[in-house]
């Protein structure tokens, strides 16, 4: 006869109460770093293919690898753990905005996406949304967790895309920019993996708390 062990939740103690973290909050996680991995990975692959091997057939291969990361940032955008939800709608809002241009411009242009928005920068103020958004995740660990990679992305991020938008950098400038976002965004996404788990879902009773407070708004 066999008799099974229910493990009883760890109860945390939150600024407004105490809280439980369910199996379903530990997947929303998961899925969030995944999402993460997949988009870093992604974009260093396509940056080195626009970096190290910029041939005809590799900068075909950048749209369907901006696709990938695409929806692997759009994912993590769902899952995150943002307390303010204005804050959360509206980078998801703005992924929507990069998501659509980035659907026009590659499937509106007869060349690949890449060089239309090289050789078009005013393509970044639609595009740009999506990186926006990507800012706004590397603001976010950086300010709640003081990781020193999302700190220089969150800066690097636009300085980069407004720099190629009004010309003020060189090509060479721009190359060792592009390359230290890649190499900084998969030291992020890598680091992410070994977190704590509990650490991406943050203190609950601020989600309840607040919750309970646009309710009672209404």
């Amino acid at each position: 006869m066999t008799t099974q062990t229910i493990s009883t939740p760890e109860v945390y103690q939150g600024q407004f109460g105490d809280f439980t973290i369910t199996k379903s909050d530990r997947t929303g996680v998961i899925i969030y770093r995944t999402g993460l991995m997949v988009a870093a990975v992604s974009f260093a692959i396509g940056s080195g293919l626009a970096l190290f091997s910029p041939q005809p057939g590799a900068i075909q291969a950048i749209t369907p690898l901006y696709t990938c990361f695409s929806l692997a940032l759009g994912v993590s955008l769902l899952t995150i753990h943002i307390y303010m939800k204005l804050l959360h709608q509206i980078l998801q809002l703005f992924w929507i905005i990069g998501s659509i241009s980035a659907f026009i411009f590659g499937h509106f242009d007869n060349q690949p996406l890449a060089i239309t928005i090289y050789n078009q920068p005013l393509t970044i103020f639609g595009i740009g949304f999506t990186f926006a958004a990507l800012t706004g995740i590397f603001f976010k660990e950086g300010f709640c967790f003081h990781r020193l990679e999302t700190k220089i992305l969150t800066p690097l991020v636009p300085l980069l895309l407004l720099g190629h938008l009004t010309g003020i950098l060189s090509t060479q400038a721009e190359q060792v920019l592009l390359g230290i976002w890649a190499i900084l965004f998969l030291v992020f996404a890598l680091r992410k993996t070994v977190q704590n788990i509990p650490d991406d879902i943050g203190d609950k009773s601020v989600f309840d708390y607040l919750e309970n407070q646009r309710k009672a708004k209404v």
